[in-house]
């Protein structure tokens, strides 16, 4: 009886440890159920975040990135990708040679391998518009060698070549004003020394000469400096209102000599209008414009200088002349360093080919902007804006018809 008391006992234990361990066991399944869950949610979380960042990273980017497979197929394509090349239908899933037409680029990644880094190329893009591309490649690959993907990074570096095709123009164009003027300085000295100081007339025409050249390369490299400051922005605008009929005025009456050597006539038609400029950099703006007007307008011709508000806070100047007026292709390339319409003249006249440069950087430097209009045989009329000054009080001028102020015509030869 005991025996069979005992053997209950002992199934009875059995039974109520099977039950403990079950119970414990679920228990450690169900903890072990919601760490996963909570494991799995963590690293769910933390891949959209890593997808996020990525993603908005590789959508800032100003440079174009493209991801291939293996097969050279797109799989990713960044919105400055598309902005740069423009496909007509969405990149993903079309082959490297099809989106960019490049058979250097699908050359230069078909020649990754796992011991090279990266590979650096530069390519132009035809456009439109022309692109200078610098091009980074680098693969992924496998430890067995295979080849997993190919990304692709686009610098876009067309404004660095603009600028190096600028700075080599302009050491060129240097160099030959500067030589010009260089050579005809040195020809008349070693005509100098080989004799003519001996004749009178000989001696005084090389003087003349080389004062003249002298002076040419003088305004060049004053020309020069000018303009080097104002690209710089290392000239500080002294911002002030400006009467500007009473300022047009003072610049009329200064170059009233030079008309009258050319029988030209000048006009101030401003009516009272007041400006916000630097006083000095005005004066510049004016005498170019007025210097060219009668340098290479009609002999004999009339200047005309108007004004008028442009709303809602600018007023816009304007230098005109009758004369032979500008080819439609030199209306464009008007205001580039050294050019000229008429080169040979230009420097008969004593130009530096700087001046209309120097005019668009203070105007653009004021806030404003610059411009010509013309037809040949018309004259040509070149604008220029300028900021008004706030809540300006129109001067106490008299009013615009009657202040036209005309210097007299010379007399013709004879009369």
């Amino acid at each position: 009886m005991w025996t069979a008391v005992l053997c209950g006992l002992w199934l009875a234990s059995l039974a109520i440890l099977h039950l403990l361990w079950r119970s414990r066991h679920q228990r450690l399944q169900d903890e072990y159920a919601r760490a996963r869950a909570r494991w799995e949610a963590m690293h769910t979380q933390l891949a959209e975040e890593a997808q996020t960042r990525l993603t908005a990273m590789l959508h800032n980017l100003s440079e174009g990135i493209l991801l291939l497979d293996s097969g050279n197929r797109v799989v990713l394509a960044n919105p400055a990708f598309r902005l740069l090349f423009q496909p007509p239908t969405p990149p993903e899933g079309q082959t490297l040679l099809a989106v960019t037409r490049w058979h250097e680029l699908e050359e230069m990644t078909r020649r990754l391998h796992p011991d090279e880094p990266a590979r650096t190329q530069e390519l132009i893009w035809a456009g439109p518009p022309e692109r200078w591309l610098r091009i980074s490649a680098a693969a992924l690959f496998h430890t067995d060698g295979r080849r997993l993907h190919t990304i692709l990074v686009f610098h876009d570096v067309t404004r660095i070549k603009q600028l190096e095709r600028v700075r080599q123009e302009f050491v060129a164009n240097v160099s030959h004003e500067l030589r010009t003027p260089l050579s005809h300085i040195k020809g008349y000295v070693e005509t100098l020394l080989s004799g003519a100081a001996t004749d009178p007339g000989l001696q005084q025409r090389c003087l003349q000469t080389i004062a003249r050249n002298a002076n040419r390369l003088e305004l060049l490299i004053e020309d020069l400096l000018t303009l080097a400051q104002l690209e710089s922005g290392q000239v500080a605008l002294q911002l002030q209102p400006v009467a500007l009929r009473d300022f047009v005025e003072k610049m009329v009456q200064e170059f009233q000599p030079r008309a009258t050597a050319r029988q030209a006539t000048l006009e101030n038609a401003v009516p009272p209008l007041s400006v916000l400029a630097d006083p000095l950099r005005l004066e510049q703006v004016l005498a170019n414009l007025l210097d060219n007007a009668i340098k290479y307008g009609r002999h004999g011709g009339h200047i005309t200088i108007r004004a008028r508000p442009e709303p809602p806070d600018h007023v816009v100047v304007a230098v005109a002349d009758d004369g032979p007026g500008l080819p439609p292709e030199a209306c464009e390339r008007v205001f580039e360093r050294f050019y000229r319409v008429d080169k040979a003249r230009s420097r008969e006249q004593g130009g530096t080919g700087l001046g209309l440069a120097i005019v668009k950087h203070i105007v653009q430097r004021h806030g404003g902007r610059v411009w010509v209009e013309s037809r040949p045989g018309r004259g040509a009329t070149f604008f220029f804006t300028l900021p008004a000054p706030p809540e300006a009080e129109a001067p106490n001028d008299p009013p615009a018809d009657t202040v036209a102020h005309r210097s007299s015509p010379a007399p013709a030869a004879g009369s």
